[in-house]
């Protein structure tokens, strides 16, 4: 009996050593696919990376509030560092609607510009957990609601843990409110950027009839034109009236670094003021305390606060040229129905049949109760109470924006629709 030759290595060229030739159809082995939420190599486990995306977010949102509420307390000598953290833990409380409550009162008026910025950065946390379980282009929406959900409980509790150490020394907050605020925010703000990662938006808008995608656009682009209108109209009062708005930040007598962080906390407020503005060129106005009014045909206000931002108030109702400042919502719900006129005939083209006239005012009209909701919410959240006396109602009434933004868009957006249609196909024969 022969001995047994032992496996050599094989040669060059695809033969082994006792010249028998080598496989090489065999089959390669399967790796299984990953599931949602696993841990396959190169991702990180879902629990892992929806806490350090969320811890992320509210990392680089409050870290803006404690170096401006350090600059403000700065000149103060009673002040550590420890009570600025805690201020500011509070401040960014507050950016996210969580009330706040003190011995003058409840506290609720949010600064806007710290919660866009804390929406825009939960939005890349659902973009960063998304691509950590490999959820990038799968149009699966369970994967994009699992990636959500999981930045919503992480960022829940950070802000269930911010209340608790915010109620050791100073104003008190719910940790109930605090916890379900910040869940209902980080969910919703994660989805948003979960959802367009996972492709799962343009699965949607597929699915939406044209003129419901075209109204939904023009009726975003008038409200956006209308705040973009407010916070001119804003600006331009504030310059107006930059000689008041000097005297109150000299008067805090806080020094030049105490100055800069009370300009800062006004930037804060700036998109509060820029719809406060928006409202008063609709009609309804706005508040600044009980029983008061600011709007287009009546301002009535009491004393008010040593406030920067309040400096570019109206002194009275406006006549003269200022009346031309009532077209405005008009004049934007127009230039949004020449675009949606001008797009639609750009996407038919001269070999497509253009769009019926039922279709194209339709979308038009939608674009009313569209950008009305947009409008109506960013008025209800803008204002908010600033103590117990009679600061305890701020800012404009956000059902009454609503409705009066839907009647005027829609009339402007029909206007201009209708108009650019009829001028471009009579310029046509």
């Amino acid at each position: 009996m022969s001995p047994v030759t032992p496996d050599r290595p094989s040669r060059p060229g695809g033969v082994r050593a006792d010249d028998r030739p080598v496989d090489r159809a065999a089959p390669a082995r399967r790796v299984p696919a990953p599931r949602a939420g696993g841990s396959p190599r190169g991702r990180a486990p879902l629990p892992v990376a929806a806490g350090v995306a969320a811890g992320w977010a509210a990392l680089t949102s409050y870290l803006p509030v404690a170096i401006v509420l350090g600059l403000v307390q700065l000149g103060t000598d009673s002040t550590t560092l420890t009570s600025t953290l805690r201020t500011a833990l509070a401040g960014w409380l507050l950016g996210h609607g969580v009330p706040l409550h003190t011995e003058s009162g409840p506290l609720g008026l949010a600064p806007l510009a710290l919660t866009v910025l804390a929406l825009w950065r939960l939005t890349r946390a659902g973009v960063h957990v998304s691509r950590a379980i490999g959820a990038r282009d799968t149009r699966s929406p369970r994967r994009a609601l699992l990636a959500a959900g999981a930045v919503g409980i992480a960022y829940a509790l950070l802000g269930a843990l911010a209340a608790v150490l915010v109620g050791t020394g100073g104003p008190d907050a719910s940790v109930l409110r605090a916890g379900a605020t910040f869940a209902v925010i980080g969910t919703l703000a994660a989805l948003v950027g979960a959802t367009r990662i996972t492709a799962v938006t343009r699965l949607l808008v597929t699915r939406i009839p044209g003129p419901v995608r075209d109204g939904i656009r023009t009726g975003l682009v008038a409200g956006l034109l209308l705040l973009g209108a407010g916070a001119g109209a804003a600006g331009l009062a504030v310059a107006t009236g930059g000689g008041d708005a000097a005297d109150m930040i000299g008067a805090y007598r806080t020094g030049v670094a105490g100055q800069a962080g009370i300009t800062l906390v006004s930037v804060a407020y700036a998109p509060n003021a820029a719809i406060w503005s928006a409202s008063y060129l609709l009609g309804p106005g706005f508040a600044v305390g009980t029983d008061t009014v600011v709007r287009t045909s009546e301002v009535s206000v009491g004393a008010l606060p040593a406030v920067p931002l309040l400096a570019g108030l109206p002194r009275g109702p406006v006549d003269g040229f200022g009346a031309l400042l009532l077209a405005v919502p008009v004049l934007a719900g127009m230039i949004a129905g020449w675009l949606l006129a001008r797009r639609v005939a750009r996407l038919a083209g001269p070999e497509r049949a253009p769009q019926r006239w039922a279709e194209l005012l339709a979308s038009a009209a939608l674009a009313g109760p569209v950008a009305g909701v947009l409008l109506g919410v960013a008025a209800a959240v803008s204002g908010g109470p600033l103590g117990a006396g009679r600061l305890a109602q701020v800012g404009p009434v956000g059902w009454q924006v609503g409705a009066v933004a839907a009647g005027v868009i829609a009339v402007g957006a029909l206007l201009g629709a209708a108009a650019t249609r009829a001028l471009t196909r009579a310029s046509a024969q």
